[in-house]
């Protein structure tokens, strides 16, 4: 990913930064969580405080990239991504706060995958 990052940023400007944060944020958890199975053989895991953390920023700043770059759908999938890292820690209202202001902004697309997985994240969030 992070060589990804370095190509997009040489080749297509930083049009795509939100998307690679927004990534790194989601393989940081995805690391955590298998290399802790591996360790341990358990298949329901959880993942440390650390990596929770630091996959929250990742998201946090995609989300203000794709904000200060107005790109309204990279915004709502770091949105998305953070909802679902919300909700598992218990902040449900939090989630349907954030991904509420974010999904009102779409008028049209409803049946896209990414709203439609908002509308579907609302509606457990609520």
């Amino acid at each position: 990913l992070h060589e990804a990052q370095h190509i997009v940023e040489q080749k297509a400007g930083y049009f795509y930064q939100a998307e690679m944060l927004r990534l790194q944020g989601e393989l940081t958890l995805q690391q955590e969580v298998r290399d802790w199975k591996t360790k341990t053989q358990l298949f329901t895991v959880e993942a440390s405080s650390e990596a929770l953390a630091a996959a929250e920023q990742y998201l946090l700043k995609a989300i203000e990239v794709a904000r200060g770059q107005q790109a309204r759908l990279f915004e709502l999938r770091a949105v998305l991504s953070l909802c679902h890292l919300w909700r598992r820690q218990g902040k449900k209202q939090e989630a349907y706060g954030r991904l509420a202001a974010v999904y009102a902004w779409f008028t049209e697309g409803l049946d896209s995958v990414d709203l439609q997985e908002a509308r579907a994240l609302l509606d457990e969030c609520s």
